[in-house]
């Protein structure tokens, strides 16, 4: 099974002077939940090579475990320092595409024409396609086989209006996703900042921001049908073996294959704490945004 990676090239943060690009925790924690699942992945950006990396993302309060062992790992980096031009990317060539966010996306993927064919194609072929962060803004240029935008009726969601706020930078991207997705339609929905949320609607995945990003990809590995089992079940499954095998082997079929696709994602023991670790994140991500007398700063 083979995933196409996008990343942006562009890496200037409007007129500010400073720099933007990806955010690598949206590469990072993708990139390993794909191949720690025997996942194939190919790395692409509009120029090739070395994409922009936001130098923000890389602050030690939004490092990460994932984005760490990135840069640990030669073959990550190898990938990263040698994308592949999007023009050369055909398609037919993969089962799904993963867009990684950071601001660069709303410059640069939002107009580029590879990538919007990308999403149009891929969706038309029956590839399910997910989009983190910024990278659902690029759906504003996607259309739908009628001619009408891709996101209208569809449910998504994406970086919000008040997180942009958040970060002092509302006059400086060309665009807020939110309002524009909502203008062409779409069933835009969030939850509070900073906080995880993932929605799909059919072929159709989105994930509100870098928080999102792994569990984005976990449901796109779900909408492919290649989702890790017994690893992810750990510590309760080693109580368990051959559990769901042993299951299905009982009930008699056809009643058995109902069984197979909800036992296959069933998720034992990990869902305890979950809470607790979004709620950390939270207070960390709005830690490192807020100074002295709760003023906002970059």
């Amino acid at each position: 099974m083979k995933i196409l990676m996008v990343l942006t090239s562009h890496d200037q943060l409007g007129n500010t002077g400073k720099k933007t690009g990806f955010w690598l925790e949206e590469l990072a924690a993708p990139y390993f939940v794909f191949r720690d699942a025997g996942v194939d992945i190919t790395l692409a950006s509009p120029k090739g090579g070395q994409p922009p990396l936001d130098p923000k993302s890389n602050e030690p309060a939004f490092q990460t475990e994932d984005t760490r062992r990135f840069e640990r790992d030669a073959a990550a980096m190898a990938a990263l320092a040698n994308t592949i031009k999007l023009p050369e990317i055909d398609q037919a060539d993969y089962d799904s595409a993963f867009f990684p966010g950071g601001h660069g996306p709303l410059w640069d993927l939002t107009n580029d024409r590879n990538a919007l064919s990308l999403i149009e194609d891929m969706l038309s072929a029956g590839k399910p396609v997910a989009l983190v962060c910024h990278a659902p803004g690029i759906l504003t240029n996607v259309k739908a086989p009628d001619g009408k935008p891709i996101a209208k009726g569809r449910a998504v969601t994406g970086f919000t209006d008040s997180e942009e706020e958040a970060m002092h930078l509302v006059e400086v991207v060309p665009y807020l996703l939110e309002d524009v997705l909502k203008e062409q339609g779409a069933k835009f929905s969030k939850t509070a900042d900073w906080g995880v949320h993932v929605v799909q609607d059919g072929l159709l995945i989105t994930g509100q921001n870098p928080a999102s990003s792994k569990q984005g990809a976990r449901t796109l590995l779900d909408a492919l049908g290649k989702r890790p089992r017994l690893k992810h079940f750990s510590p309760w499954a080693r109580l368990l073996p051959g559990w769901r095998d042993l299951l299905i082997r009982l009930v008699p079929t056809p009643a058995a294959g109902a069984f197979r696709r909800p036992l296959r994602h069933l998720r034992i023991g990990p869902k305890i704490g979950i809470a607790c670790r979004a709620d950390a994140r939270i207070e960390r991500v709005r830690a490192s945004f807020v100074g002295h007398k709760g003023r906002t700063a970059l």
